[in-house]
């Protein structure tokens, strides 16, 4: 049976000077696609770091991956069919913040038929 990813819910926690806000040195976007996958995009400055981080509710890393300095864009598809129903977070940090992204999985019941028709 295969999962579906039903929704994604951004929540931007940056750190930083509070002078200078919402300067974060990159953006992030995850897409829920229909075959079971969510495509992350990491657009940057060039001197930044950025790290992606997935993890379940029980805080345990599914996926790494840095985003060099030499790299001004990264983009990932995740397949999340193999993860089990429930709450996971996406987190995309650098020095200067973070963005998290809550991925919600749910596997969708299985249709029964309405109705039969036999033919003799």
């Amino acid at each position: 049976m295969s999962k579906v990813a039903v929704s994604l819910l951004l929540s931007a926690a940056t750190f930083m000077n509070p002078t200078t806000p919402n300067a974060l040195s990159f953006e992030a976007n995850a897409y829920v696609m229909t075959n079971n996958q969510v495509r992350v995009v990491v657009q940057k400055d060039a001197d930044a770091v950025v790290t992606i981080l997935l993890r379940n509710k029980s805080q345990e890393v599914l996926y790494r991956q840095i985003v060099g300095k030499k790299e001004s864009a990264y983009a990932v598809k995740l397949d999340v069919d193999a993860l089990v129903d429930g709450t996971y977070e996406l987190e995309f940090k650098s020095e200067k913040g973070s963005i998290r992204k809550q991925l919600n999985l749910t596997t969708p019941p299985v249709q029964k038929p309405l109705r039969t028709i036999a033919m003799q």
